[in-house]
C-alpha cells in the first residue's frame, strides 16, 4: 500500500494557528570547559603500552581489532595508531566489523558501515575482514555465548571501544568494552542472544558474565578504551589489561558521565532534531538527552522533560536502518521514505524492544510540526511554546530556541545566545544551518 501522507494545508486546518503566530527564535551556544587530546593517533600508540600480554606473542601474530558501527569522531585515528604500534612491534593486526547486527546483519553491510565511518584498508593501513559467521565460546545459563569466526581465528584478540553512558540501560558498566565484547563481537547471533536476554532481566549483569567468559576462553589482550569530552573529541584514551577491564571500565564510565553533553534546557514543549542515525547512536536519537528509554523492564527518567520530538531526516551511514523512530513524536515525510524497513526490523528483532521502531506521526514539512505544536503539546498560545533545535542528539550544544527558551538562557552562565529573529520558512522548510550565534 503506498504511503500517503497529508498535504499542509489539510494539516493546517487541524487548529488556528497560523505562521505569523509562531514566536521568534535565537541561536545559543553551550561554552563547555572541556580538553582534547592533541595527538589523538599518538594516543593510541602509547595505548598500546599498557598491555603487557603483547610480549607474549610471537613475531607475526595476528591480531584481530574490534572496531563498531558508532560515529566516533576520534575512533579511526586512534585506531590508526594502534595498528601502527603494533606492526611496528611486528605483529599483523586486521580489523573486523564488531557490530552486532548492524548492517543489514551482513557482511557487505558491515563493511560499508566502517567504510562510510572511515574505516576501510587504505585509511587503517590493514586488511578489514568481514564475516558474519560466529563460533561458539562458551555458555551462560544454558544459553550460548558466540564470537565472530576470523576473531576467533586469530592468535589475539584486541578490543577497541569507546566508554560512554548506555541508551538502554544503567548500570556500572554500560556501552565500551564488555558490551563490544559480548554484543559486537558476537555478531547477529551474540546481539540476539544478549538482548533477549537483557528483556528478560539484568542486562548489565548479563553483559559482565558473558565478558568474563569470553575473557577467560579466547585471547584477548586487553582493550584500548576511549571516553569522549562535550564536544565529541577524545579527552582520554588507556590500554586496559584483560585481568583489569571489569574494574577499569566501571570507573571509565563515570568519567564519561560527568563528561555527556546535555541541553542546558530541561523542560520543552517541542525538541526539534534536525538528524538522527545509527553513527550518532544505538538508538539513533541517544536515549539519555532526550530523555526517554523505551525498553522493557527499564525506568523512564524524570528528567528531561521534553513533551514532543520531532526529527526531520535521517543520516545516510544508517542505510536505511531507522532504529529508534519511535522514540520521537512526529517524524518527516522523508525520513519515513528514506528507511529501510528490512535493516531496521533486523536490528529491532536483535534488540528486542519493537516500540523504538513504531512508525511515529509523519508530516510532509517542517511547518506543519510546527503548527501542530500548539494542539499537541497542550500550548494555546504559540508565542508561548517553549522549542529548540539541535543539528543531532551528540551535538546538543548548538540550539536555536524560541523566545521563551531564549529568555531563560540568558541567564545561564555557559551559554551564548544571539539575537531573536522571526523564524525563517522556505516553502515549508527551515533553514539548513541556523546555529551561529
Amino acid at each position: 500500500m503506498p504511503l500517503t501522507v497529508p498535504e499542509p494545508e489539510r494539516l493546517a486546518a487541524a487548529n488556528d494557528a497560523v505562521r505569523t503566530d509562531l514566536p521568534r527564535f535565537a541561536p545559543a551556544a553551550v561554552e563547555w570547559e572541556t580538553e582534547s587530546i592533541a595527538d589523538v593517533t599518538a594516543a593510541g600508540r602509547a595505548a598500546v603500552d599498557d598491555l603487557p600480554a603483547l610480549d607474549s606473542l610471537p613475531p607475526g601474530a595476528e591480531i584481530a581489532i574490534t572496531a563498531g558501527s558508532r560515529g566516533i569522531r576520534d575512533f579511526p585515528p586512534m585506531l590508526a595508531g594502534v595498528i601502527e604500534a603494533l606492526q611496528d612491534s611486528g605483529y599483523e593486526p586486521f580489523v573486523f566489523p564488531s557490530m552486532g547486527s548492524h548492517g543489514g546483519a551482513t557482511a557487505d553491510g558491515q563493511r560499508a558501515v566502517l567504510a562510510d565511518l572511515g574505516m576501510t584498508p587504505d585509511s587503517l593501513g590493514c586488511p578489514v575482514r568481514s564475516s558474519m559467521a560466529t563460533v561458539e565460546v562458551g555458555q551462560d545459563d544454558d544459553r550460548t555465548v558466540y564470537v565472530d569466526a576470523h576473531a576467533a581465528d586469530a592468535d589475539a584478540i584486541l578490543i577497541a571501544n569507546r566508554v560512554k553512558p548506555h541508551t538502554d540501560f544503567t548500570d556500572t558498566i554500560e556501552s565500551g568494552l564488555c558490551k563490544m565484547a559480548v554484543i559486537g563481537m558476537g555478531k547477529h547471533d551474540g546481539a540476539e542472544m544478549m538482548h533477549n536476554a537483557g528483556l528478560r532481566g539484568d542486562m548489565g549483569n548479563e553483559i559482565r558474565e558473558r565478558a568474563a567468559i569470553l575473557f577467560d576462553e579466547l585471547p584477548i589482550i586487553g582493550g584500548i578504551a576511549l571516553v569522549e569530552n562535550a564536544h565529541d573529541r577524545a579527552t582520554h584514551i588507556e590500554g586496559v589489561p584483560t585481568d583489569q577491564i571489569l574494574e577499569r571500565e566501571a570507573e571509565l564510565l563515570e568519567r564519561a558521565y560527568r563528561e555527556l553533553p546535555m541541553l542546558p534546557v530541561e523542560d520543552l514543549d517541542l525538541l526539534i532534531v534536525d538528524e538522527m542515525g545509527k553513527e550518532v547512536s544505538g538508538t539513533g536519537l541517544d536515549t539519555n538527552v532526550i530523555g526517554r528509554t523505551y525498553f522493557e523492564g527499564e525506568t523512564e527518567p524524570e528528567r528531561p522533560k521534553y513533551t514532543r520530538i520531532y526529527v526531520r531526516s535521517l543520516t545516510p551511514p544508517s542505510h536505511g536502518n531507522g532504529l529508534g523512530i519511535g522514540l520521537a513524536d512526529m517524524v518527516h515525510e522523508d525520513l519515513v521514505r528514506d528507511l529501510d524497513l528490512g535493516d531496521t526490523y533486523v536490528n529491532i528483532a536483535t534488540s528486542g524492544e519493537t516500540k523504538r521502531t513504531k512508525i511515529p506521526l509523519i508530516v510532509p514539512d517542517d511547518e506543519s510540526a510546527l503548527l501542530l505544536a500548539p494542539s499537541i503539546t497542550g500550548t494555546p498560545d504559540p508565542e508561548e511554546l517553549r522549542i529548540a533545535r539541535i543539528p543531532n542528539t551528540m551535538e546538543p550544544g548548538q540550539l536555536f530556541v524560541s523566545e521563551p527558551v531564549a529568555n531563560d538562557l540568558k541567564d545561564h552562565e555557559s551559554v551564548t545566545v544571539g539575537e531573536l529573529r522571526d523564524l525563517e520558512l522556505d516553502d515549508g522548510t527551515l533553514s539548513s544551518d541556523p546555529y551561529g550565534v
